[in-house]
């Protein structure tokens, strides 16, 4: 996939570590110049020096406006104005729905949804402007199709993201710019591997899947690039299942 995003200049929100770092990489390979962002900017800063000259590490908070707004003049300072955006950025409390506090729920919707509503704003607005943009959020299959205990903010946040991409990848497809998301299942990360190093716990979430394994987090770069190329100009709106099968089974 070496240079199919030669020229494009690409933002990965929550990049410092998993999922997004996975992305950045994969974009990077391609050919964009890639802003990492994350909450944390010495996590930023350590991705993008891992992927050499021409890429930058900002602080982005996607839980306010003003956190979003202000790293979006540091990039278009640093790189340019961005043709691709991809909203990773998310947080978790796992609890039961019965117990679960308001201040949990807050949490994990303003930064999972309404987080993804700002980027998608702040970076669209000036694609809009360009003529012409790539948006790619990644949402899961836990909301979507698939329902799981103690996750509820989690899954209304994810479910709200695919119905954000619907309405957005509508909304803007006559402007050229395209808005489409990937929902992961399984993967392996930071965020959840203690979980997966229970053998117990491993044995009953990849049963599920008729892979019989999780994800790898070098799989699912090839997919961003590929709704980040001109290859998927013609696709908006549309949510793309990274799972080993588990959605289809």
């Amino acid at each position: 996939m070496t240079g199919l995003l030669e020229g494009e200049i690409a933002v990965v929100t929550g990049a410092g570590k998993g999922i997004g770092q996975a992305i950045a990489v994969a974009l990077a390979d391609a050919g964009a110049r890639v802003a990492v962002t994350s909450r944390k900017a010495e996590d930023a800063e350590r991705v993008a020096s891992g992927l050499g000259a021409g890429h930058v590490g900002v602080g982005m908070d996607v839980s306010s406006s003003g956190g979003v707004d202000g790293a979006v003049a540091v990039i278009v300072a640093a790189l340019g104005e961005p043709t691709v955006l991809v909203n990773n950025a998310g947080v978790n409390r796992i609890g039961p729905a019965e117990t679960y506090a308001d201040e949990d729920w807050e949490l994990v919707v303003n930064t999972n949804l309404t987080g993804v509503f700002r980027a998608c704003r702040a970076f669209g607005s000036r694609m809009l402007v360009a003529g012409r943009g790539t948006i790619v959020n990644v949402a899961s299959i836990i909301g979507p199709v698939v329902g799981m205990p103690g996750r509820a903010a989690y899954a209304a946040s994810k479910g709200g993201v695919v119905g954000l991409t619907r309405t957005l990848g509508v909304e803007w497809a006559r402007h050229n710019v395209q808005v489409n998301a990937i929902a992961p299942g399984w993967f392996v990360t930071d965020m959840n591997e203690a979980a997966f190093a229970d053998a117990r716990i491993n044995e009953r979430l990849t049963r599920d899947i008729p892979m019989r394994r999780t994800g790898r987090l070098e799989e699912i770069g090839p997919l961003a690039v590929f709704l980040a190329s001109a290859g998927s100009d013609f696709m908006t709106g549309q949510t793309i299942f990274l799972d080993g099968g588990h959605s289809a089974a």
